[in-house]
């Protein structure tokens, strides 16, 4: 297979087409699978920054399916964790992409980012052990059982396979949850204080930039629906950061989803929501996290009721290879990050950070490349992808604008060490946080990528 490369300013972009391409008229088949993956008490939770596990309070799972038919199988994942980084998300692939017979690149997986839950960054922990501090971002030997747990359980879920004649589409929109960490004040002034649960500590501001449409996407075999998945662009967050294990009011929303049609699994994912929270309409108190919840399923129940269904008659993979510069400068210099490393006067999360960014700067300079993985639904009606780390909403209403023609669903969490990834607005505007490794102004690149993934009408022009 022959592959398009390409030289933009920041960059290397290679797009790997038909990597899993269908002839009209094959036959496609979907396998569901699903595994717990909670995590062990005493566990780091959003990777040692806040509580560890004290208690279960609802479990964390992975949902996906393997969809064949394609070419190679295609394997769509969601994880009830916070981030999965570096060797941790290529661990999570690798093994599941084994299970299923497929290639790494058609594993598609997000974390749905809840904070009572992990980030795991296997390299970062290595560092943190050569430092004595074992656990402090996560447990290797938790992981792999993980990994291995959930690599059965989709295994043992291709002995019974559905066939699948037909996919649905259908949105709705979203009431009172998202709201944009940015806040624009009366004298023109804009901070980003905002956050999951501040409610109106900073004023009773407008939602600000959001998506506030729910999309969802479902197989059917001839009338009866085998699978559905759902997108919202919000922080999964009503309170968190008490050592209370919980896949938030995402999870109550699905749980409630699924007991509606028991025969027909309910996967959601998180949209581009690096800037997008539930602040405004939530101040933490633990009463909201059922409203929310109650908010979320009403969305699902609504893109569902709004479903049409069409004949599925082709399936295309696609893939961009994006290399994204690493944040350089004070806290961010390999040097000064080995030093925080190694300070024993350092808070915890200092130290796990500067390991976090030793880890990613490692993975940039090898030259590995994050993927931006693109499924297509007959030539276009339809195109599910999803994209790296805590990617803001623009990214997501960009994807839209570059095929108003698609159904187009991003998710976001995928591989998760750049972390936030601001479009070069936000930093124009003043964001600037610490957890964020890439360097600023790279929506270039990202929008670059989506485009030719997207086979974006505008990524045809910019080639010529």
């Amino acid at each position: 297979m022959k592959s398009a490369v390409f030289l933009p300013v920041a960059g290397l972009l290679a797009v790997l087409p038909g990597l899993a391409v269908s002839a009209r008229g094959a036959e496609f088949h979907v396998a569901t699978f699903e595994a717990d993956v909670t995590i062990p008490l005493g566990h780091a939770c959003v990777g040692g920054a806040v509580e560890d596990a004290k208690e279960i309070v609802d479990p964390l799972f992975v949902k996906g399916f393997v969809l064949t038919g394609a070419g190679k199988p295609i394997v769509v994942v969601a994880l009830d964790w916070c981030q999965c980084n570096n060797r941790s998300y290529d661990r999570w692939r690798d093994g599941l992409a084994e299970a299923a017979g497929a290639d790494r690149r058609c594993v598609l997986l997000a974390c749905v980012h809840q904070h009572d839950a992990p980030i795991c960054d296997l390299r970062a922990q290595e560092l943190l052990d050569q430092h004595g501090r074992k656990g402090w971002n996560c447990d290797p030997e938790f992981h792999e059982a993980a990994v291995l747990r959930t690599a059965d359980a989709l295994r043992k879920s291709l002995g019974s396979t559905r066939r699948v004649t037909h996919f649905g589409l259908g949105q709705a929109k979203v009431e009172k949850i998202a709201s944009n960490r940015r806040i624009e004040t009366p004298d023109g002034k804009v901070h980003w204080g905002r956050g999951s649960a501040s409610g109106n500590e900073f004023g009773d501001f407008p939602e600000g930039e959001i998506d506030p449409w729910l999309k969802t996407i479902s197989f059917w075999d001839g009338d009866r629906p085998v699978l559905a998945w759902s997108c919202y662009a919000v922080h999964p967050m009503s309170y968190y950061g008490r050592g209370g294990v919980s896949a938030d009011f995402p999870g109550m929303a699905r749980t409630k989803r699924q007991a509606d049609a028991p025969d027909m699994l309910q996967i959601y994912f998180s949209g581009c929501a690096g800037d997008t929270t539930a602040g405004k309409y939530n101040d933490g108190n633990p009463a909201n996290r059922p409203i929310l919840a109650e908010r979320l399923y009403q969305g699902m129940l609504g893109a569902w009721k709004a479903t049409v269904r069409r004949p599925l008659e082709s399936i295309e993979f696609r893939v961009a290879e994006m290399r994204l510069p690493a944040r350089e400068g004070g806290k961010f210099a390999p040097d000064e990050m080995k030093r925080i490393l190694a300070d024993e006067k350092a808070g915890r999360w200092q130290r796990i950070s500067a390991a976090l960014g030793m880890s990613w700067r490692e993975r940039v300079e090898a030259g590995q490349p994050v993927d931006l993985p693109c499924l297509d639904f007959n030539h276009g009606a339809a195109q599910f992808l999803i994209m790296p780390g805590e990617s803001f909403v623009g990214y997501q209403l960009a994807a839209q604008r570059l095929r108003p023609d698609s159904f187009v669903m991003a998710a976001a969490f995928g591989e998760g060490a750049p972390g936030y990834i601001p479009t070069d607005r936000c930093w124009r505007d003043g964001y600037n946080d610490d957890y964020c490794w890439v360097a600023p102004m790279t929506e270039r690149l990202m929008t670059r990528a989506m485009a030719e993934v997207l086979q974006s009408p505008a990524a045809a022009r910019q080639r010529k």
